[in-house]
């Protein structure tokens, strides 16, 4: 699928086995990152004193969240990673990131607080 959605970017300069094991590579990377990052929030969410029902609360409020969202939210809280170089990962511009980030932010906030915080 990822071939696919990727082919206009193929220039007949390269090999295509080259570029096939390219987008071999990149898909491998961003499942490890994915797994890693996913790993890390147990991790901080168990080591920053969060009890259970905290973690089921901050899972829940992750999963209101578009997938997109919630990579953008995850790699800036949990990776550290600046909004400019999420942008360029996600191949987004810079205005689309921060806008997704902070509408997240507040779905999130929504979702924790209720009703009232609309």
């Amino acid at each position: 699928m990822q071939v696919w959605d990727c082919a206009a970017q193929y220039r007949p300069t390269g090999s295509p086995m080259g570029w096939l094991l390219t987008i071999c590579r990149n898909l491998c990377l961003m499942r490890l990152r994915r797994e890693e990052r996913h790993a890390a929030l147990s991790e901080e969410a168990q080591e920053c004193g969060l009890d259970a029902d905290e973690r089921a609360l901050l899972q829940g409020a992750l999963a209101s969240l578009a997938d997109e969202e919630r990579r953008i939210v995850l790699l800036h809280a949990v990776t550290g990673m600046k909004h400019r170089e999420i942008a360029a990962l996600l191949e987004l511009p810079l205005p689309t990131a921060l806008s997704k980030y902070h509408r997240a932010l507040k779905k999130m906030r929504i979702f924790l607080e209720g009703d009232d915080a609309r």
